[in-house]
């Protein structure tokens, strides 16, 4: 049964702050796995971090702004 996705993205905590990512999960889970390799949506790749305390880094500004745009949200009111 394929899983509810509101979004073509996900949010995944890796390198010091919060990125979104087009890639698909792992089969069957919910998030990426801790050390796995994360393309985002700021081009970059990056390793996951999905402990509790990452969850809780600042959100990637340039992932935020691709991830509105993904969304259909407009532009977060004075972001640079």
């Amino acid at each position: 049964m394929p899983t509810y996705q509101p979004h073509p993205f996900h949010w995944v905590p890796a390198d010091g702050q919060r990125h979104a990512s087009a890639d698909p999960h792992p089969l069957g889970a919910s998030v990426y796995s801790s050390g796995a390799d994360v393309t985002t949506l700021c081009e970059r790749t990056v390793e996951a971090d999905v402990s509790e305390l990452a969850w809780l880094w600042a959100t990637c500004a340039d992932c935020n702004a691709a991830a509105r745009v993904l969304a259909g949200l407009p532009p977060k009111v004075g972001a640079e």
